[in-house]
């Protein structure tokens, strides 16, 4: 009897730390986990400050600069072939910092953190930035709708995408690492070029690089047949308008370097109608991954 008292606490004492070790290792695995999920440091230039500058004259000596010319494009909202045609462009007094402080959008928002993905347009400053739990994961400059074709603005979620497809108001048009956002208007956002100013006809238009990070960062809709849609994309905030009669506006960067921020506050309210909406597909999109994935 005294064997069988010995062996089973023997037994027990074994379990009991087979039991503390396991919450151990999960308790590591959940510390690794939390410090992935940490707020991304992105190096800020010592100082922000602007000015007008002739392009040609600027480009004699810094056409060569990739790391100077990527800040180019994005603060005057254009493209490597249409910068050469722009007249004077908006040149930072320094280039040291990410490019994340030379766009408009705060690299946090606090009502964003239980939203795994979004993506949100700015009409006013012609800019877009991606968003993961509240977190700014990359940004860039767009041309969105002219005048006669504004783009639509609100709430909408990612459908389909294609690596190269044809615009369906111009048959001449291909239109690279095109993902579209609204099926019937084919309005979508996709590589075109940019010459500066809002010139699309109400799509999205942006840098092949910007184009790509998208096109993978997105998800696709999930369909339940041919004419029903299971599961909504990622989430498309478009929002504001574009002063079109008046000069550009980041042109009004080099006598105020803070006139296009916009505010996590401003973030908030644009997408504050929409949590709802957007955290029911969420869970839906979980959902339906969970069962797929048994």
């Amino acid at each position: 009897m005294k064997k069988l008292y010995y062996v089973a606490n023997t037994l027990l004492l074994l379990i009991l730390v087979l039991m503390v070790s396991c919450k151990k290792s999960d308790s590591i695995k959940l510390n690794e986990n939390t410090k992935s999920q940490k707020t991304i440091e992105y190096k800020k230039p010592k100082s922000v400050s602007y000015q007008i500058e002739n392009t040609k004259e600027w480009l004699k000596t810094n056409e060569a600069d990739s790391s100077k010319l990527d800040i180019i494009y994005a603060l005057n909202r254009t493209d490597k072939a249409n910068l050469k045609k722009l007249d004077s462009i908006v040149i930072p007094a320094d280039f040291s910092g990410d490019l994340v402080y030379y766009l408009p959008f705060p690299l946090h928002v606090n009502a964003l953190e239980e939203v795994s993905k979004i993506i949100i347009f700015s009409y006013p400053t012609q800019t877009f930035a991606a968003y993961k739990n509240g977190e700014l994961v990359y940004t860039g400059p767009t041309n969105m709708g002219r005048k006669a074709d504004p783009t639509p603005t609100g709430l909408f979620f990612t459908n389909w995408k294609a690596e190269k497809t044809t615009s369906t108001f111009n048959d001449e048009w291909d239109l690279k690492w095109n993902f579209n956002i609204e099926n019937k208007l084919g309005v979508g956002f996709h590589q075109y070029e940019l010459p500066g100013y809002p010139a699309s006809h109400s799509c999205l238009r942006l840098l092949e690089k910007d184009a790509k990070y998208l096109y993978k960062f997105a998800d696709e809709w999930i369909l339940k047949d041919k004419e029903n849609v299971k599961v909504k994309g990622t989430p498309v905030v478009i929002f504001g308008s574009y002063a079109f009669d008046k000069p550009k506006p980041w042109l009004q960067l080099a006598s105020n370097p803070k006139t296009l921020d916009i505010s996590e506050a401003e973030i908030e309210k644009q997408t504050k109608p929409f949590i709802q909406e957007i955290l029911e597909n969420q869970i839906l999109r979980e959902t339906e991954q969970k069962t797929t994935s048994f």
